[in-house]
């Protein structure tokens, strides 16, 4: 997983709360397991119209957005149905962060294994950012992870992480990365069990 500690990048506005995960990368884009290539899918449905051309007012067509990295929007982001391919599309897109008063938990935890940072915001400060982001078409934000702040709409705005979390984002560590940490545990445990109680290992028991 691609490890996150900085970024600096295009806000995008996106004001609608419970956005939910068929907006985010609706079910036609879900039949493949790469992540790559999801981009073409993100909110899909928000922006383009039924003949294939892009939706002017949507705030990823308008040009001061296109190129946005982070996603400041509503609260009860990610709702509705599980999906892994949210957060692979928001990656594949090159959104790293998406700040809201509230994730729900499934899309919460999705991202943070697939290196998407949600950052959660109090209510003023979402009001705030979302504010900033919106009448400055073109802002640019800095996440800081370390310091756990957001910069660049006038002040310094704080967002919560758990510290395990933050620290599995800052080494880039999912959830096979973190088994690989302690994989010389994992071998001195099997060794000695194959030595102890060989009959559990069938190619052993056999020599």
């Amino acid at each position: 997983m691609e490890k996150f500690t900085h970024l600096t990048g295009i806000a995008a506005p996106l004001p609608t709360i419970n956005v939910d995960t068929d907006q985010i990368i609706p079910k036609q884009f879900l039949t493949t397991i790469k992540r790559t290539g999801l981009s073409k899918g993100l909110f899909f449905d928000l922006r383009f119209n039924p003949d294939g051309s892009p939706k002017p007012d949507f705030v990823l067509n308008q040009p001061a957005y296109k190129d946005a990295r982070i996603l400041v929007t509503g609260l009860n982001f990610g709702c509705g149905s599980s999906r892994e391919h949210a957060p692979w599309a928001l990656m594949d897109y090159g959104i790293r962060c998406v700040i809201a008063e509230s994730f729900a938990d499934i899309f919460y935890n999705n991202c943070l294994q697939n290196g998407v940072l949600p950052a959660i915001v109090s209510a003023p400060d979402a009001a705030l950012l979302l504010k900033a982001v919106t009448d400055q078409p073109g802002l640019q934000l800095t996440v800081d992870l370390p310091a756990q702040t957001i910069s660049g709409a006038g002040t310094a705005v704080p967002f919560t992480i758990t510290e395990d979390r933050k620290r599995n984002l800052l080494n880039g560590l999912d959830a096979i990365g973190l088994t690989l940490e302690k994989e010389s545990l994992i071998t001195a445990y099997e060794q000695k069990n194959r030595a102890e109680k060989p009959w559990l290992w069938p190619e052993q028991a056999t020599k």
